[in-house]
């Protein structure tokens, strides 16, 4: 069974606000590649510029990180983009990562 874990995902290719997601990445047996939504990444090994993986089809490079507890995920604070959260991690993300309280 491989290692999943929730990540902030954002695509670094077009612009440095690219399009974002919260989602559940899976890492390869060795730790050296990530997938996620039908696309395998691996490290720029702190070659990229503002970003840190690329896609090994497409070579479109993004920035993969462990989601922030505040939310501020992006590299910009001042984009005012959104950063989806795919469904099937929201419970888990706002319980476990932003520790939102149910009232």
């Amino acid at each position: 069974m491989p290692k999943t874990r929730i990540m902030y995902i954002e695509n670094k290719s077009a612009s440095l606000n690219g399009p974002a997601r919260i989602g559940r990445v899976s890492f390869s047996k060795t730790g050296k590649s990530i997938s996620y939504g039908g696309r395998t990444f691996q490290s720029l090994k702190g070659s990229g510029f503002k970003a840190n993986h690329y896609d090994v089809e497409t070579r479109e490079r993004f920035w993969i990180s462990g989601p922030r507890k505040d939310g501020k995920d992006r590299l910009y604070a001042d984009s005012s983009a959104a950063v989806e959260i795919d469904p099937d991690v929201a419970e888990e993300y706002w319980r476990d990562i932003r520790e939102a309280r149910s009232e």
